[in-house]
């Protein structure tokens, strides 16, 4: 029997409700039969299962609990773009071979599902609903640890050595950077922690940790444990070599780009931060940075001009985030980049929950709380909560529009966008200005590597990336636009030829 659009309707009405809660979203019938006719979707799977439960649904399963939860239809059968209702002759076998298998006699962990019995056309249809396990019991796996699974689309996909590790660092997401390394304090950058207490003096004289030593202070950070400095502690104060020993490849990418786009900028990048030597360091110097991307319009606060507007608190409580938030072990780097119509971060390592969840309850777990706890202590960081609500409300209440969230179990990003009627400093408010500020930037290159060439015919491309500061595809692209246009033209090999200026 095929399961057409009335046959649908009838395994839409359970015990006469209009609805099928999928997951935690409800779905209308109209809803549900458009998804239907794409085959499968992401949290939505059928197989055949006629007498048995199939081999193939493990993976499935397994996908499932590993990544946002999804349903498991028994009795249905896809042919092209078809639904088939063949039912199953022994539910209760079925049911019972499958749920035990779930609470733990293949997998590494007990699952939690919710069975549902649906009858259509006299044949029985079974749909189990398999729950997101928590981030402390993933990864999820059958026999062993080769097949764990993640669902990427309406697809199951084997996860990849990389996609597990990031798994079990989540697992332990408040530990990591709790852990002693084999450094002593004097591995700790002294003006770095000087420079903190002075800020901790400044903005809160009153507090009772001013009058600690700096050695006392970092025993009350967590940042020494047993005379040995935490992860986090190192990261935050640590001096520039102890931190590459522990982690080769430290840095937190930030990139300006004069465009909407790495395409339709004249270079890749106009500025791009060098390395710092800590989180510390990282903070101010990117923060420095963001704060003249952003209108932060004249404000009185008492006698004072008033910088802590919503919009100033958004993008601060955002860096923040990130810096607290990052997996610094993950091989992607926590990275913020400026376009002309937005900034992202870009943060490796999931949320410890769904969003919602997050913002409803005020919840609070950062996955590095001694990095956390350091921040706060000089205000830098929400007492309470995530800080979600400051950087959604803070940004829209200026903005008019709400940062865009989005994320997977191995990271997690937060784009806030200036709008049509806001514009970062070097983007104007419309687009025919924008064209003439990229114009004269291109036009001001231009005549810099004019002049190299006419100092230097024979300049190589390395040497016109030394003296310009572009990148080689920055060169690369100024270079073409150049000779398309006509302004010079090449005589000779690329080694040993020379440029000429036309008249």
């Amino acid at each position: 029997m095929k399961l057409h659009f009335e046959s649908t309707e009838k395994f839409l009405r359970i015990k006469g409700s209009h609805q099928l809660i999928l997951g935690e979203q409800n779905m209308t019938r109209n809803e549900l039969i458009k998804r239907l006719q794409d085959i499968e979707w992401e949290d939505f799977e059928v197989k055949e299962a006629k007498s048995e439960v199939p081999k193939n649904v493990w993976e499935t399963v397994g996908a499932f609990a590993n990544t946002s939860g999804g349903w498991v239809i028994l009795g249905v059968k896809i042919s092209g773009k078809k639904y088939t209702v063949l039912g199953v002759d022994n539910p209760e076998k079925v049911e019972q071979d499958f749920t035990t298998i779930l609470r733990g006699q293949k997998f590494n962990r007990k699952l939690e599902f919710k069975c549902k019995k649906y009858k259509i056309d006299n044949k029985t249809v079974l749909g189990f609903y398999i729950v997101s396990a928590s981030s402390k019991d993933k990864p999820i796996y059958f026999n062993n640890q080769a097949n764990t699974f993640i669902r990427t689309g309406s697809g199951d996909q084997r996860a990849t050595k990389e996609e597990i590790d990031a798994m079990y660092r989540n697992s332990s997401f408040d530990k990591k950077d709790e852990e002693k390394t084999k450094l002593k304090i004097t591995h700790l950058d002294t003006s770095t922690v000087q420079r903190y207490r002075n800020h901790l003096k400044n903005i809160n004289p009153e507090h009772r940790y001013n009058q600690l030593s700096p050695t006392e202070l970092m025993e009350k950070l967590k940042v020494v444990v047993d005379g040995k400095v935490t992860v986090g502690g190192l990261l935050f104060f640590g001096k520039e070599d102890s931190i590459r020993n522990y982690i080769s490849d430290f840095r937190i990418d930030y990139l300006e780009v004069m465009g909407t786009s790495y395409e339709d900028a004249p270079e890749r990048y106009q500025y791009r931060l060098p390395e710092e030597k800590n989180l510390y360091s990282y903070y101010f110097a990117i923060y420095e940075r963001l704060i003249k991307k952003i209108d932060i319009p004249f404000k009185l606060k008492g006698a004072f001009r008033d910088e802590n507007q919503p919009q100033v608190i958004a993008i601060r409580e955002a860096l923040v985030n990130l810096l607290m938030h990052t997996d610094y072990f993950s091989n992607a780097k926590p990275r913020i980049r400026v376009f002309v119509d937005r900034i992202e971060f870009f943060n490796p390592g999931a949320l410890p929950k769904a969003l919602k969840c997050i913002i409803k309850e005020d919840f609070s777990m950062p996955r590095n709380p001694t990095i956390a706890k350091i921040f706060r202590i000089i205000n830098l960081s929400e007492n309470i909560g995530s800080g979600f609500d400051k950087m959604i409300n803070g940004w829209k209440y200026f903005y008019k529009i709400e940062p865009e969230i989005t994320g997977d179990f191995d990271y997690y990003k937060i784009v806030f966008r200036f709008g049509d009627e806001k514009r970062i400093p070097v983007k104007a408010k419309t687009e025919k200005t924008v064209e003439k500020t990229v114009e004269k930037a291109v036009e001001k290159t231009v005549e810099k590597i004019l002049t190299l060439i006419k100092d230097n015919p024979a300049i190589t491309q390395k040497e016109l990336m030394a003296k310009t500061g572009l990148t080689r595809r920055g060169v690369e692209w100024n270079i073409k636009k150049m000779k398309k246009e006509g302004v010079i033209k090449r005589k000779g090999p690329d080694k040993g030829g020379h440029w000429e200026i036309k008249p």
